[in-house]
């Protein structure tokens, strides 16, 4: 049995794909209102009981924007007393408040996750698409902090910032965030594959990632760039071991990933490998979402690296990393493609290679 085929760690519920905000690569292609088919409150608790049958996993609240639900204290309270770790994931609008943390806090949710794509207002508010995002988002971020809701801040490296990483990351620790999270764009929803980096662009915002990593108070991560792994693994040895970050360890675990880990459910109950593999394999209407990560032929091949195509099945890194599975199939239409944005190629896929024009050499 592979390390996650248990069952997930990470559960994400995108409770409603409305949201005030017109963000530029949003993944839900948000709407300013609520969608009729979303599902309800009771069975968003099923929904919740069902998760909490694995046993302690993180349940992220996210949208389009959850604040836009009345229902979301109710179904975070509900969470929490199953024993779940509850992470909400709003838009910087003006809907989160002093009044509506606190009042998240005391539903029991652990965690928040606020979005900063530029270490200014003028980079950022042009990205989401409406200005005063910026400040409105750093000031609720001190809010967060003040109702005693830890900080992730996630932010989506594209085209438009990946040369100020280290400006974000300054701007990370003045928040005083626990978490960063690099989001690496991948084409789906609003997002186009001209704003996504190449594979010698990630190798060079890894670069300044890990330069980040190394010495900032917060955790850095990764998603939808799995390879990062590789890359730590690769650069990690010559750092001096009184000189690495006490977290080091957790880049030599297997990566979660889209349905590796990982298990996504739409608003309207369709789950997914995850929000940018959006690949239905079943609806909590009607199944259970357990039985659909563990058993469903998608999500199982999805956590079997040896089964991808390309590169990636013959890579050194595979069990570390297995690549982006949303990006491949944003970019081929095959989940199961080689990572298009990744630069390493393995000593058996170069050999691979030379044995397959050798063949058609001697066959020409």
């Amino acid at each position: 049995m592979g390390m996650y085929d248990d069952g997930p760690r990470v559960v994400i519920w995108e409770m409603t794909r409305a949201c005030a905000l017109a963000c530029k690569h949003c993944r839900a292609e948000a709407i300013p209102r609520r969608d009729t088919r979303e599902l309800t409150t009771d069975e968003a608790f099923k929904l919740v009981d069902d998760v909490a049958a694995q046993g302690r996993c993180i349940f992220i609240l996210t949208g389009g924007d959850p604040f836009m639900r009345p229902d979301l204290f109710e179904i975070s309270a509900y969470a929490a007393s199953r024993d779940l770790s509850v992470a909400v994931s709003p838009s910087g609008t003006g809907r989160v408040t002093k009044a509506t943390l606190e009042r998240l806090a005391a539903s029991g949710c652990k965690s928040i996750s606020l979005s900063i794509d530029g270490p200014d207002a003028q980079v950022h508010d042009a990205f989401r698409g409406v200005k005063g995002t910026f400040d409105r988002t750093v000031g609720a971020a001190a809010l967060a902090r003040d109702a005693g809701i830890s900080l992730q801040v996630n932010t989506t490296i594209a085209r438009h910032n990946h040369t100020r990483i280290k400006e974000m990351a300054a701007l990370v620790e003045k928040m005083d965030a626990a978490v960063w999270t690099a989001f690496f764009l991948v084409p789906t929803g609003r997002a186009h594959r001209d704003d996504c980096l190449d594979a010698a662009g990630f190798e060079v915002a890894f670069a300044d990632l890990f330069e980040v990593w190394k010495t900032s108070p917060f955790m850095v991560k990764t998603t939808e760039a799995p390879h990062f792994r590789r890359y730590v693994a690769q650069h990690l040895p010559d750092v001096p071991l009184e000189e690495r970050p006490k977290n080091h360890e957790y880049y030599s675990v297997p990566a979660i990933g889209d349905g590796k880990g990982f298990v996504f459910i739409s608003h309207t109950g369709d789950v997914c490998p995850s929000g940018f593999l959006e690949i239905a394999c079943g609806n909590v209407r009607q199944d259970n979402v357990l039985e659909i990560y563990r058993k469903d032929p998608t999500f199982q091949r999805l956590r079997d690296v040896s089964r991808t195509n390309g590169k990636c099945g013959f890579c050194d890194y595979g069990e570390l990393c297995g690549g982006s599975r949303a990006r491949a199939y944003g970019f081929s239409g095959d989940p199961f493609g080689p990572e298009p944005s990744c630069a390493y190629l393995s000593p058996a896929f170069l050999e691979s290679l030379k044995k397959t024009k050798s063949a058609e050499g001697a066959t020409a």
